[in-house]
């Protein structure tokens, strides 16, 4: 299941360094605008202490994590809904993309030249992407209102009348400014078809990236960057990560994990920001993981929430979805309760589930089939 995050934001706010650290690639990161000009793409393992803790007991040939896609897409200028900079690329970059990783500036820092040549400001800097993303979306609401206006007042199509309410709901929460994902008063499965028919920017899932100074990292309380974009992000709805880009790069440069877990103690963290981000970006998609061991490959899958246990087969191969016959189900946590699979089907923990059971995270399964 290939799921693709975007990394935006203004030029020079830490994207590329980010991209680097995320994939320990080495993409141009250089102090002047449109440094990136093409998205760069990096494929990243979605962390997870199941699967570590999995491996250990099984002692498999090969362990296989969850992997990610992150784009790191061109910095965004004032106008780019209108073709300014290199506004064309990024939009349809970001049409690419199933979530948007948007990063911001949250350190002063001389050396590093402003777009705009004025003070970091990050509420300033959220504020000319969303409203270029909205711009965007209000030219392409338009566009389909008038496709559809006269199809619902003349004709009483069924599917018109069934858009304009949504459309009007949309369209006036983007004329003032705003990102669609704020719209008031639509039910979920109204906005669940506009995310499936209109293919909206601003209606994309979000993930705020604050990128505070090394200084700031240990003493989050007291940097009022980062608490701006912390409360604009509760506006929304949406998660807010703090990190470092410089020294996420550093981490990201250690040889070992030993090195990386001795440097994450010395700044007095546990994980790392990008581990962090990985999973926040991993959930931000309504993704959830189910696992499958043994001597030969312990692996984590990706599936959406609300999947069968047939379609969650069919991630794996799609003839087990044909000839699915039912899924042998244990929870991760019972198995490290009891210690051993035997244990754990001893202890009545170990269910056979049908074609209807809905998949939870952290199920390790193994599916019977027959084709």
């Amino acid at each position: 299941m290939a799921l693709k995050a975007g990394i935006v934001g203004l030029p020079n706010v830490g994207k590329s360094t980010l991209f680097n650290a995320i994939t320990n690639s080495h993409v141009l990161a250089e102090n002047y605008p449109f440094a990136t000009i093409n998205p760069n793409t990096g494929v990243v393992l979605v962390p997870d202490e199941r699967l570590d803790y999995l491996t250990k007991v099984f002692n498999p040939k090969k362990k296989i994590n969850a992997t990610f896609d992150f784009y790191d897409i061109a910095g965004l200028v004032k106008g780019a809904s209108k073709g300014e900079g290199l506004g064309n690329q990024f939009l349809a970059a970001i049409r690419e993309c199933d979530a948007i990783v948007e990063v911001v500036r949250c350190f002063d820092n001389a050396a590093v030249l402003r777009y705009n040549e004025e003070p970091v400001d990050p509420a300033n800097d959220i504020d000319v992407i969303n409203l270029e993303l909205s711009m965007a979306d209000l030219d392409t609401v338009n566009n389909r209102i008038g496709k559809m206006e006269s199809k619902a007042r003349i004709t009483k199509d069924k599917q018109a009348l069934y858009e304009m309410p949504i459309l009007t709901a949309i369209k006036a929460v983007l004329e003032e400014g705003k990102s669609a994902r704020t719209v008031k008063g639509l039910t979920s499965d109204q906005l669940e078809y506009a995310k499936k028919n209109f293919f909206l920017l601003s209606l994309k899932p979000i993930l705020y990236v604050a990128n505070v100074a090394d200084s700031d990292y240990a003493d989050l309380d007291n940097c009022a960057y980062y608490q701006t974009v912390k409360a604009i992000a509760a506006q929304e709805n949406a998660e807010c990560i703090p990190l470092s880009c410089g020294i996420e790069y550093e981490i990201s440069q250690l040889s070992s994990e030993e090195e990386k877990k001795e440097f994450l103690e010395s700044i007095g963290a546990t994980e790392s920001g990008l581990d962090k981000l990985v999973k926040a970006s991993y959930k931000l998609l309504n993704l959830s993981t189910f696992l499958t061991c043994g001597t030969d490959e312990c692996r984590a899958w990706t599936f959406r929430k609300g999947m069968t246990a047939p379609q969650c087969a069919g991630i794996i191969h799609s003839d087990f979805e044909k000839g699915f016959i039912k899924a042998e189900v244990y929870k991760f946590e019972d198995f490290k309760t009891y210690g051993s699979e035997l244990a754990v089907k001893e202890a009545g923990k170990l269910r056979f589930e049908g074609k209807d059971y809905v998949m939870q995270d952290g199920d390790v399964v193994f599916f019977r089939f027959n084709v």
